[in-house]
């Protein structure tokens, strides 16, 4: 009896931390629901898979497997080094994983890797796989990237010290300061890890962009345009969570007080799933909060040293006593205010009619959520590629109000009360806010059945599946 063919199978393999591993389950989720792939997701990992990885992967339908990868030795990572490294040392050592696994699947037509995975390009091309690369955010971010390696060799100074601003094709001008974190110190081994990593970008097939056509028309066309040497550009966004995740009873809380709040009264302040603050910045926040006389919203975590200090065991600073908070303040600002320790329904939030303004971190993950619900934003950024963010947010789309640091980097509680009053009842708040609801619009359209985004992924899969 004749078989039928089996389904054209990808194998998709994201970076440890969950700003990585949730757009690429999206990815996979469209791959199979709309175009009826099977995918592998090989998870590499130093650490046991987190409660929030395993609660979130138990959701996915039978043709999409995850797998975690053994755990690479931990004696293999070095301690305090930066996370980009980590990640970095992680895939190198898991290479072997890969191509055991690899050599066990059948019918593969395409390895996808995110930002830090060009390694296993190689290990793709050993097997005749063609390599794509999962650029997990925005044009901007991705023109950047390949303009680097050229910044590199003209430039001696440190990138924070250049006087004028950077300029690249379709984008907003980009001071040195706000350049994503690898890059601030060149004689940091994470810088030399970044620079390797993205010269590798120009190996790989095509690459995906978690943005859309719409968002960033100058930016996208550049990167196609601009060398016809670069792989193709698919921007393939918005790909925003669409399960809820996280423990369900968790969130009841929340929501429940949003139920009891007034509609568009809310300001939801939340730094993501590892961002942290200085005890200092805590204090000023809160404070600032609570001086705006504002309703908000605020998941919280024990301050840290490290901006990124939950990255890798998320949800580790919990604390449900909020003893690091100013004397008194849960009184003072228990009508109005609500901290929830470490986690939140975030889309529930966002979606709820109560909520009215995001302040976030600008991860691009929790950026594209605001675009898509049209929630304003105060643009607070913490590390990675969000000062970036940041920058193209205020200046570029004009979706977010941005609150000014002293030279320290700290931000006062006068200009957070500041910034938080004008988003949610100033001019400049109501600006931000139209803008944002266009975008939002704008999301939707594209990843509509004719959409400009459904359209394009359409096309590679045919592709895919041509060659399967």
């Amino acid at each position: 009896m004749q078989t039928a063919n089996p389904k054209p199978h990808v194998v998709i393999i994201p970076s440890p931390g969950m700003g990585h591993l949730i757009p690429l389950v999206e990815f996979a989720k469209l791959l199979h629901f709309h175009h009826h792939f099977s995918v592998s997701l090989l998870l590499p990992t130093s650490t046991p898979p987190t409660a929030a990885q395993t609660t979130f992967l138990s959701t996915l339908p039978p043709a999409i497997s995850p797998t975690f990868l053994p755990c690479v030795d931990p004696s293999l990572i070095p301690h305090n080094v930066a996370h980009e490294v980590t990640i970095n040392l992680v895939h190198k050592h898991s290479l072997s994983y890969v191509r055991s696994a690899l050599s066990s699947l059948s019918n593969v037509v395409a390895v996808v890797a995110d930002i830090f995975g060009t390694d296993y390009f190689d290990v793709a091309r050993e097997f005749s796989i063609p390599p794509y690369l999962y650029f997990t955010t925005n044009a901007f971010c991705l023109m950047f990237f390949f303009h680097f390696p050229s910044l590199h060799e003209t430039v001696s100074c440190e990138y924070r010290d250049m006087v004028e601003p950077l300029v690249l094709p379709g984008c907003v001008p980009l001071y040195g300061k706000d350049f994503v974190d690898p890059t601030q110190d060149r004689q940091d081994q994470v810088y030399q890890v970044f620079l390797n990593t993205i010269k590798r970008y120009i190996f790989a097939e095509g690459i995906f962009v978690n943005t859309f056509l719409d968002l960033e028309p100058a930016a996208i066309n550049a990167l196609k345009t601009e060398d016809p040497n670069r792989p193709e550009i698919y921007p393939v966004g918005p790909l925003i969570q669409s399960g809820l995740g996280g423990d369900p009873d968790e969130g009841q809380e929340c929501l429940s007080w949003l139920d009891r709040q007034p509609p568009s009264s809310v300001l939801f302040v939340s730094f993501g799933s590892g961002g942290t603050l200085t005890h200092e910045q805590m204090n000023e926040l809160a404070i600032g909060l609570e001086k705006s006389g504002q309703r908000f919203l605020w998941v919280i975590r024990a301050p840290s040293n490290s901006t990124f200090g939950s990255f890798f065991t998320q949800g580790s600073n919990k604390d449900d006593s909020f003893g690091f908070l100013p004397e008194g303040y849960l009184d003072r600002i228990k009508d109005r205010g609500l901290l929830v320790p470490s986690w939140a329904p975030q889309i529930k939030v966002l979606t709820h009619e109560s909520t009215d303004g995001f302040l976030s971190h600008c991860g691009w993950n929790s950026t594209l959520e605001s675009i898509v619900y049209g929630v304003p934003l105060i643009a607070w950024p913490l590390y990675a590629e969000q000062r970036m963010n940041a920058v193209m947010l205020n200046e570029g789309l004009k979706v977010a109000l941005r609150p000014k640091a002293k030279e320290s980097g700290l931000v006062e509680a006068d200009e957070i009360a500041r910034v938080v009053n004008e988003l949610m009842d100033g001019g400049e708040g109501k600006k931000v806010r139209e803008r944002m609801k266009e975008f939002s619009e704008l999301a939707r359209n594209t990843r509509s059945e004719d959409g400009e985004s459904t359209k394009i992924l359409s096309q590679i899969a045919k592709k895919w599946s041509q060659n399967s």
